[in-house]
């Protein structure tokens, strides 16, 4: 075990020490083998001596163990370190209740006792280990539970980078469709709706290779979306927009509000409830409110949706608490509004 580690092991190991889950039962058991100290001995000394051998229990047996043993107890060694361990403890107790005593001149106190003296060294050998133990597992708990949420985190972001490039096939495969019967019947729209599929095809998958891209990009992909469904019927929906300037270079995930654009025709005209389709941004005090509005009412989340839960995970991981998805139904009528900080996402996230 090299010198850096040791040392990171007896820091960590102090610092746990000194939190109050363990340093008050430290103190608990600590006083009243001071108090007996001082109360069964005549050595005028015998608290402080009490005292020392409290703080050299506290400062090396839980420290010592985990030096030893920072992977906890094994005789993988043969018992060399077990032998090791077991060496100190008897030394420290044997120093600090017999050869200092000696130094001092002091008389017999109650801790220096043979008997106690015993009592002393398995008291340090078996709190060293308990408390080395306790702080080992507590240590090893709490890496694994980083562990846990960066593989979670992981394999979430590695889910999304999937799920971001999604776009209906569905639509896709109708407008294909469309496209073949356009090109028998009339060229010129087949020709217009080719144009812009390819379009709305190159912007996703450059949009899959950016971090972030500018939301005016994510509002024109959300308008050619639209386009495309009234190409192949242009009574669809009636489209009406409503952006407020001033939030068009705000840095946003890509693709991350395309599933309300689908959302909102899959679930209004294309279910059977024409009529107007709106899209509207507006700027308040640090934040940008993106909202999409569709006729037909909301029948609330379905099974298995991989729309608006895609959409608030996403959120999520790009920016913490900072934004907002919200869903109002009401009078026919369904709106979903995106509520994002103008600082953008969070820095060092994968969208």
């Amino acid at each position: 075990m090299s010198e850096k580690t040791e040392g990171s092991i007896v820091r960590a190991t102090l610092r746990a020490l000194a939190e109050p889950r363990r340093l008050v039962p430290i103190l608990l058991v600590s006083a009243p083998l001071v108090a007996a100290q001082s109360s069964f001995s005549a050595e005028p000394l015998a608290p402080y001596l009490g005292v020392l051998m409290c703080l050299l229990f506290v400062g090396v047996a839980p420290v010592s163990y985990r030096v030893l043993f920072p992977e906890g107890l094994d005789l993988s060694h043969g018992g060399v370190r077990v032998l090791m361990y077991g060496t100190l403890g008897t030394g420290v107790v044997l120093t600090s209740g017999f050869v200092v005593p000696k130094l001092l001149g002091m008389g017999p106190t109650f801790l220096t006792q043979p008997t106690n003296l015993m009592v002393c060294n398995a008291l340090f050998l078996v709190g060293g280990w308990g408390l080395g133990r306790d702080i080992g597992f507590e240590e090893t708990l709490t890496r694994e539970r980083a562990r846990a949420a960066r593989f979670e985190l992981e394999a979430e972001q590695a889910q999304l980078l999937a799920l971001r490039s999604h776009l209906d096939p569905h639509f896709l495969f109708n407008t294909l469709n469309a496209i073949a019967e356009w090109c028998r019947e009339d060229g010129a729209v087949a020709e217009a709706a080719v144009l812009r599929l390819s379009t709305m095809l190159r912007t996703v998958l450059a949009g899959v290779r950016k971090a972030t891209w500018p939301l005016a990009e994510e509002l024109a992909l959300m308008r050619t979306l639209f386009d495309l469904h009234l190409l192949r019927d242009p009574d669809l929906f009636q489209l009406t927009l409503d952006i407020q300037p001033g939030a068009e270079d705000l840095p946003v995930p890509p693709l991350v509000l395309l599933p309300l654009a689908e959302n909102a025709v899959k679930h209004g005209p294309a279910a059977g409830h024409r009529g107007l389709l709106s899209l509207g941004v507006q700027v308040r005090e640090g934040l940008v409110e993106v909202a999409v509005e569709n006729p037909g009412a909301s029948k609330g989340p379905r099974e298995g949706s991989a729309g608006l839960p895609t959409v608030e995970r996403r959120l999520a991981l790009a920016y913490g608490s900072g934004a907002r998805l919200a869903l109002q139904s009401a009078e026919g009528r369904t709106r979903v509004t995106v509520t994002l900080p103008r600082s953008g996402p969070l820095s060092g996230v994968v969208t």
